[in-house]
């Protein structure tokens, strides 16, 4: 006989919110003939760890330990053929020069780098482990926030399903700016939703706190607020949440937060957000809107797969599938259009500003994705198709470090950018050279900025990045710090701009050593395309 548990959304009683947890619902169906038993016994003692209310949390922490455990291995072995990303590795030059802002980004994602690295080594594996950890992260924050709406066996199918999302494993290893926000902003909404719903002080405090961290994250993060912000507008609870304490507490903690940054925006003339309307707006009202279409269509597709086995499983029916998307529960509606509304924001705002939208910025948008697919009055999974969902998940995890070296060959053979394919090996190249020079540690390096940033983080002295010679990107550079220091400048040899700019940096210093180097790289026996590099050493000054 099938069970389904009865759902029971947020009452508003007498002007307050009280809070009653959604139960899931799952269809017990007859033994499984698509799954071999060899599969199913399993799936269901991990289902049943996950349900169960006495073991559930400890088992959920060990299920994203095993995670992190997994996809770290992926990483150093899809990755092993290429250096880091730029990105990351300009992540890491910013955070060995503290500030309260940098002239592409706010600061936040340096700051958690800088301090990963106080406790790990400066190296592939660990950075891999970071953004491993920080996707688990935000899993965990989605399980504790999926405890509003579902229950049961559904909140262990709403993990396995988001475990499907490329933003929470490929893409979240390249730890960068987008990255940082997929906790940040799921703390925010979980926060946010919790203090419109009971107007606690503590759950108003840090839904500030979050929000103001996705600003340091990412300027980016704005479009979400807005959305937010908007879904609160159009919620019935509006008016009892604003004539409560709970969103000037918000505003007042995000505020306090953001101020030291809001400074030295001000102060620098709001650089950052110069910087992304130069490389992402001046596009037409008509390429704007094919672009929002673009950014919507991208977006879904990340998550196409999730919502096609969830759909799969359950099977909704034409009201159910309406009331995913616009459910008639207050409670439910909130949700759906906390999710909703961040990512049609910009899509809205985008043709009109002249902005350029990548789908891969809707990275952080998808932690109420679950609830909305899972939580419609009456929907239940069959048992069948939750051990499917939960068991296809678990084998993606564990096949992908199996591919990983067959990965990891197909890019080698591919071919990168140079500063991913020849940084370590240029790092080696510049030791070496500058050891003729100076006994002094390496300080600073600069030339070209993605070669720059690379080899620095590869170089065992950790020296600060002075990218393009750039005063603006790099003020923690003067010419004292260059005469104290010396300086190792890079350029692609085939590079004449490059190397036109070195030559009138070095005109009136002295330069100690200027070489040109070709580097080639193997892997598992393959060589790769070879790079030619010019590495120009200007000594200290005694």
């Amino acid at each position: 006989m099938d069970r389904i548990d009865r759902t029971m959304p947020y009452q508003f009683r007498s002007g307050r919110v009280r809070t009653q947890r959604l139960r899931g619902a799952i269809r017990v169906a007859k033994p499984s003939s698509v799954l071999p038993r060899v599969l199913r016994a399993p799936a269901d003692r991990l289902i049943a760890a996950l349900a169960d209310p006495a073991r559930r949390e400890r088992n959920v922490v060990a299920v994203l330990l095993a995670y992190v455990a997994i996809w770290t291995l992926y990483g150093v072995l899809a990755k092993s053929a290429q250096d880091l990303h730029p990105d990351m590795s300009e992540l890491v030059a910013w955070s060995r020069d503290p500030q309260l802002g940098y002239w592409k980004h706010p600061p936040l994602a340096a700051y958690v780098v800088g301090l990963w690295f106080l406790l790990f080594p400066v190296a592939d594996w660990s950075y891999h482990l970071l953004g491993a950890a920080n996707a688990a992260l935000t899993l965990w924050i989605v399980w504790r926030l999926s405890a509003d709406y579902l229950g049961g066996e559904k909140r262990a199918v709403a993990l396995a399903l988001l475990t499907l999302v490329p933003f929470y494993n490929f893409h979240a290893l390249k730890f960068n700016v987008n990255a940082v926000l997929l906790p940040l902003w799921a703390a925010t909404t979980l926060f946010h939703l919790r203090a419109l719903c009971s107007q606690r002080s503590r759950d108003a405090a840090l839904a500030g706190l979050f929000a103001a961290a996705s600003m340091l994250g990412k300027h980016w993060s704005a479009f979400f607020l807005a959305g937010l912000a908007l879904a609160t507008l159009v919620h019935p609870g509006r008016a009892v949440y604003f004539r409560s304490r709970a969103p000037w507490i918000t505003i007042a903690v995000g505020l306090t937060v953001l101020a030291p940054h809001l400074v030295w925006l001000w102060q620098h003339a709001f650089s950052p957000l110069s910087y992304a309307a130069q490389l992402h707006t001046g596009r037409s009202f008509v390429s704007g809107l094919i672009a929002s279409g673009g950014f919507l269509l991208g977006s879904a597709g990340y998550v196409a797969l999730p919502v096609a086995l969830a759909l799969a499983a359950a099977r909704p029916n034409g009201a159910q599938l309406r009331d995913m998307v616009l459910p008639k529960d207050p409670h439910r509606r909130l949700a759906a259009l906390a999710f909703l509304l961040p990512l049609l924001v910009p899509a809205a705002a985008a043709p009109f500003m002249g902005l350029e939208l990548t789908s891969l910025w809707s990275m952080p948008a998808f932690t109420l994705l679950p609830v909305l697919l899972l939580s419609p009055a009456g929907l239940s999974l069959s048992a069948d198709g939750t051990r499917a969902i939960v068991v296809f998940a678990a084998m993606v995890a564990f096949v992908m470090p199996l591919a990983a070296p067959a990965i990891s060959v197909v890019v080698h053979r591919g071919g990168v950018m140079p500063a991913m394919a020849h940084a370590h090996l240029l790092a080696r190249a510049v030791e070496a050279e500058w050891r003729h020079v100076s006994r002094e540690p390496i300080r600073l390096v600069g030339g070209e900025a993605t070669l720059a940033f690379g080899t620095a983080f590869y170089l065992s002295d950790r020296p600060s990045v002075f990218a393009e010679l750039d005063r603006a990107a790099a003020p923690w550079v003067d010419e004292a710090r260059i005469a104290r220091q010396g300086i190792v400048l890079l350029c692609p040899a085939h590079d004449a701009g490059c190397r036109a700019q070195i030559d009138a940096f070095t005109s009136s210093r002295q330069v100690a050593r200027r070489v040109e180097t070709a580097l080639t790289r193997r892997h598992y026996g393959v060589t790769g395309a070879p790079g030619r590099y010019v590495i120009v050493i200007v000594p200290p000054t005694r």
